[in-house]
């Protein structure tokens, strides 16, 4: 069994090949991207491994060239205080051919980096008529699956047993359940949001034909992400919801739950 905090400690040609291992290959030849060199088509070095050897952390960065202001793949992972369990810490994948949003910049240009107290309300509207949900700037590459095979892999090197998260937005915890995820906690939100998301209940009824909460958003993925960030659950007056709270999820390695605390729900 190793932990991240024993990986680091490995010379680096060592750790770097494992921590490789994060990186899907269908991206990687997509762009062209050699996954011994790290070099893309035009001879550059497009593959940043960030794995401090004191650190009990590590990020993994691919870029389509190396001067792209978003990389097309970026993940952290950390160690957990379970010794056999990897917590997912961050996910980025972007198709850099898409149009790009500034919904991680204030209007005036500053550097709001998961800073979801304050936003950017022009560039999330247009955001949301790109089809783009809460928190993406670029349209993903939808490989989402072939990650958490990659995840398998890495953890299965490392004799890891399980994959810990945070949902950061209301749609990436629907994606993950649908991904073989179970809630460690915050399944009780997640249901209550299913259920006041219904014709007359009291998610439904603030529905008021805003940009960002729309009626028909009530029975979409998106669309009640949308809503849930622009605070649609704040001063509800409900047992249950009083603000988001990113739920926290896990799965086994090779295996999935089956959980689904929105039936039929349309992305």
């Amino acid at each position: 069994m190793a932990r991240l905090v024993q990986l680091n400690r490995l010379p680096l040609a060592e750790k770097e090949e494992l921590y490789g291992l994060l990186i899907p290959r269908s991206l990687l030849a997509r762009f062209g991207v050699n996954p011994e060199t790290g070099l893309n088509r035009l001879g550059e070095s497009v593959i940043t491994i960030e794995c401090p050897e004191r650190g009990a952390e590590a990020s993994v960065e691919v870029k389509s060239r190396p001067t792209d202001r978003d990389p097309i793949f970026y993940i952290e992972v950390s160690d957990s205080r379970d010794l056999i369990q990897l917590e997912w810490d961050f996910i980025m994948i972007n198709d850099p051919e898409s149009p790009r949003f500034d919904t991680d910049v204030t209007p005036e240009g500053k550097d709001r980096w998961l800073n979801w107290t304050s936003r950017n309300r022009p560039e999330e509207e247009k955001a949301l008529a790109a089809g783009l949900a809460p928190g993406q700037v670029r349209r993903g590459l939808g490989l989402t699956e072939e990650l958490l095979g990659s995840l398998d892999q890495f953890c299965q090197a490392l004799g890891q047993k399980s994959i810990f998260l945070e949902a950061l937005f209301y749609h990436n915890a629907i994606l993950y359940e649908r991904h073989g995820f179970r809630y460690f906690e915050g399944e009780p939100q997640m249901r209550r949001i299913q259920e006041l998301f219904q014709p007359g209940g009291k998610l439904w009824a603030r529905l008021d034909g805003s940009t960002f909460r729309r009626p028909e958003f009530a029975q979409t993925v998106r669309g009640r992400s949308w809503a849930i960030h622009d605070g649609i659950l704040n001063d509800l007056e409900d047992e249950i919801l009083e603000a988001w709270t990113p739920p926290k999820l896990y799965r086994m390695v090779g295996k999935r739950f089956k959980v689904n605390t929105f039936p039929g729900a349309k992305w």
